[in-house]
């Protein structure tokens, strides 16, 4: 948002209007007042307002009173930073119910002024897939359950019973009996995985130095299956503690470095880890009215083919997979892993260039690490 309002500030002199005119996303400028001082065409459409109707406007009479856009203006003011916040709803006659990304920044010129931008569906749309993914998990949740009780059990008779009969056995059907065996095995293995997923309640959660995760996780990597690739780590050394589960994050970041490694090529495959501190990013939960900040910003990256088209908003759905011969367990359990501790995950793909994103929320005063 620093670039664009810097560009915003120089609109005036019209060496910026063709750009702003472009964007696709709704841009708007609310002066110290709270009046509509500047609006791109995208908001013009978005608000289903000409610009002479927008500019001089109140703000109020365009967005309803209590709207967090409210609330993200004011900060900027109070702060001076730029804020973003995720999975705001705006509802207004002209605009019906539109779900967006609020992003807002201070600006020099006019003084008190704040550019304040909406994305609708890119970023926002991420995150209300997170309730997707974690919904997804919550079904795999129920799933694992049920077959740990109602096939395993059953499975265990079944396997015992082939065991008798191959004692008795021929040749020929011993050779069935086997069969009998080894696929009751293969079910109980899958079912072992499943329970992965069984919901233990809320994870025990504390202060947890996220590059010390993150340095075990790439100690394993570069033992084992990430051994040919070149693992890079750009580390924001000032990042204060997570709040989670030490165990639970290397899990999850085991699996996306896992994938990562078996994404990238085996000439020249690469590996990039880096961390950073991004305030004023909150997402609004579902049916509260608390925000919930989350500063921290892990991204793991591969130099890989990317992600096929038609996967890409099932990635972190169960079963859903790109490798052959994968189960398709890995993202998912990721992804109930992150929506456990109150993050998100969102990935970016393109060829030789996947990012996937966790934002983490950090530790309390009470729990960070002295």
């Amino acid at each position: 948002m620093s670039g664009l309002a810097h560009a915003i500030t120089t609109h005036r002199r019209g060496d910026v209007a063709p750009v702003l005119a472009a964007l696709p996303q709704p841009v708007f400028v609310v002066d110290e007042a709270g009046r509509i001082d500047y609006a791109n065409p995208a908001a013009e459409q978005f608000f289903q307002s000409g610009v002479a109707a927008l500019i001089g406007r109140p703000l109020t009479q365009v967005l309803p009173a209590d709207s967090p856009v409210f609330q993200l203006v004011a900060q900027v003011r109070e702060g001076g930073h730029s804020v973003f916040e995720y999975g705001i709803s705006i509802e207004t006659p002209r605009t019906g119910l539109r779900h967006v990304t609020v992003g807002a920044a201070a600006m020099a010129e006019p003084p008190g002024g704040v550019v304040v931008s909406f994305q609708e569906r890119s970023i926002a749309r991420k995150i209300d897939d997170q309730l997707v993914h974690r919904n997804a998990a919550r079904s795999v949740t129920a799933m694992a359950a049920m077959l740990a009780h109602e096939v395993k059990n059953p499975l265990s008779g079944i396997r015992g019973a082939a065991q008798l009969l191959e004692s008795n056995a021929g040749p020929d059907d011993r050779q069935l009996t086997r069969l009998i065996c080894d696929e009751a095995d293969r079910i109980v293995a899958l079912v072992d995985r499943m329970e992965m997923f069984a919901d233990g309640g809320p994870p025990a959660r504390a202060s947890v130095n996220i590059h010390e995760v993150l340095g075990h996780v790439c100690k394993l990597a570069n033992s084992g299956f990430a051994a040919h690739l070149r693992i890079v780590e750009n580390y924001d050394p000032s990042l204060p503690p997570v709040y989670g589960n030490r165990d639970l994050l290397i899990q999850a970041f085991l699996n996306l470095i896992k994938n990562a490694a078996e994404a990238a090529p085996e000439d020249g495959g690469e590996i990039v880890l880096s961390t950073r501190y991004q305030q004023g990013v909150r997402l609004a939960v579902p049916g509260a009215e608390s925000r919930v900040d989350l500063p921290l910003t892990v991204s793991v990256q591969d130099n890989g083919p990317g992600i096929p088209e038609d996967l890409r908003e099932h990635l972190f759905d169960p079963f859903v997979t790109t490798k052959s011969g994968g189960k398709g367990l890995g993202l998912a359990l990721v992804a109930k892993i992150v929506g456990d501790h109150g993050g998100v995950i969102e990935f970016d793909g393109e060829p030789q260039r996947t990012v996937v994103r966790m934002r983490l929320p950090k530790a309390p005063r009470a729990a960070e690490v002295s």
